[in-house]
């Protein structure tokens, strides 16, 4: 899970972790704990980060859910049927 509205505004205003935590007056883990989507932050923190974005905090808020694709090969099959198929031939 992750913010990824929130690291992508931050990204896009130049501000790293650490001037965004300094703007909150909370420290950079718990920053970082709100933009991995660990830890929700209080309304008074979404309220300065939307001033300082420029973006609503409905849309900061939001949680992206990260998650693996296996990755394809030529054929279209992920990669673990093909070392399927590979171990089943030599078993056979």
């Amino acid at each position: 899970m992750s913010r990824k509205n929130l690291k992508e505004a931050r990204r896009a205003a130049g501000l790293t972790q650490q001037q965004v935590a300094d703007k909150l007056e909370i420290g950079i883990r718990q920053y970082q704990r709100m933009e991995a989507g660990c830890s929700n932050g209080s309304f008074e923190n979404w309220d300065v980060l939307e001033d300082m974005l420029k973006v609503h905090q409905r849309k900061l808020r939001e949680i992206s859910n990260n998650h693996l694709v296996p990755e394809e090969n030529q054929r279209g099959r992920p990669k673990n049927q093909k070392v399927k198929s590979m171990l089943d031939k030599v078993v056979q």
